[in-house]
């Protein structure tokens, strides 16, 4: 009895993360439906498509696929299949959607045109960009270098590169959203700015690649985001907030709960994404994330407010009041007024979600 129980319980979650997923990817297609039709009938090749902002990708790309009929394919570059069938299967066996496997630096090239591609790859890893720039930076540089003369060879139209706001370095705390035109950079003789140089190389190989073989290249400058596929266990204070609150607390902030972030829910990103693709202007950047500020402590207690029995939040360090607190928050002016696109699901329900699928998914319990 009690196993026919726990069946019924996983159908039962099975049934409410799916209905969760359709609602996200179903407000996806009506706000960018018509952008969708470019894809009828064409190949479009994409790296990172297994992690956070990938798994979004693939989503609303296989459900807009199925939905409007549109007879479009897509390659995704992975270094591990049977790793992403465990995590996704349902996306892994889609046949809209086929696999290369390799090193973003040294795939081999696949046959045939593409359309579009998109390059989402290289892991935001703390612990790589400490341990061995070197091995960052030569992702980031040579991946782009290898995917760009890809999208020469399968003379691509468009493409898109997943940047990070990392490429502004630290926020002057006199500067509350950071715009795109801001000029400052990462420490160049500073290690830990592997990750944001190697953004920079990569944004500066678009253009030059588009300027002079014609390839329509948009820069996403991702910021700060939540929802479901979000890892709980690396470097992501919502994350791992939320993966504090799963198994009941407390909640831990590590540093002393200053700084300010904002996110952006993952419905939200992959509409940003898409249109920048389809319509964003060749050669241009766009931040993306939301505008809406909050510390990290008025994080921890939104998350620990969202559960039933509120939890204890534990602040490590204490705040030097002579410090002024560090901000990570995007302008977002750009994206609004040349392509109309808006933040729509405000955090609280953003989190909500996310709090749900972790459950549904079992997540809480690995």
């Amino acid at each position: 009895m009690n196993n026919n129980v726990e069946k019924f319980s996983d159908h039962q979650y099975f049934i409410e993360r799916e209905g969760l997923l359709t609602d996200n990817l179903n407000n996806i297609l009506e706000r960018v439906s018509p952008l969708f039709e470019e894809l009828r009938g064409q190949r479009i090749f994409i790296t990172g498509g297994t992690g956070f902002f990938g798994c979004w990708l693939l989503e609303s790309f296989t459900f807009a696929n199925k939905k409007l009929g549109l007879g479009a394919s897509a390659l995704v570059l992975t270094r591990n299949w049977e790793a992403f069938h465990k995590k996704a299967a349902h996306l892994a066996d889609n046949p809209a959607i086929n696999f290369l496997e390799g090193d973003v630096r040294t795939f081999s090239f696949p046959k045939g045109e593409f359309s579009y591609v998109i390059h989402a790859a290289t892991d935001a890893s703390i612990k790589i960009n400490e341990e061995d720039p070197l091995l960052m930076f030569d992702t980031i540089v040579q991946g782009t270098r290898r995917v760009l003369d890809l999208s020469r060879i399968c003379r691509a139209k468009k493409l898109l590169l997943v940047s990070s706001g990392a490429v502004y370095c630290k926020q002057p705390p006199q500067l509350s959203h950071i715009p795109e035109d801001y000029t400052g950079g990462p420490d160049s003789v500073d290690h830990s700015s592997a990750y944001g140089e190697g953004k920079r190389v990569a944004e500066f190989l678009c253009t030059q690649y588009g300027n002079k073989f014609g390839i329509e290249t948009k820069i996403a400058r991702c910021f700060a985001f939540v929802g479901p596929y979000l890892p709980l266990n690396t470097h992501y204070a919502v994350g791992n907030f939320i993966r504090d609150g799963l198994k009941g607390g407390p909640i831990h902030i590590k540093g002393d709960g200053t700084p300010y972030r904002s996110y952006l829910y993952a419905a939200d990103l992959a509409v940003w994404l898409w249109t920048i693709l389809f319509r964003g202007k060749p050669g241009t950047a766009y931040n993306v994330g939301s505008e809406k500020a909050l510390t990290i402590a008025e994080l921890a207690r939104i998350i620990a407010n969202t559960f039933a029995n509120e939890l204890k939040i534990i602040i490590d360090k204490k705040a030097d009041e002579r410090m002024p607190p560090e901000r990570y928050v995007p302008l977002t002016e750009k994206v609004r007024n040349e392509l109309g696109l808006r933040q729509e699901i405000d955090l609280e329900n953003a989190i909500t979600r996310t709090i749900q699928w972790c459950r549904q998914s079992h997540i809480h319990s690995e």
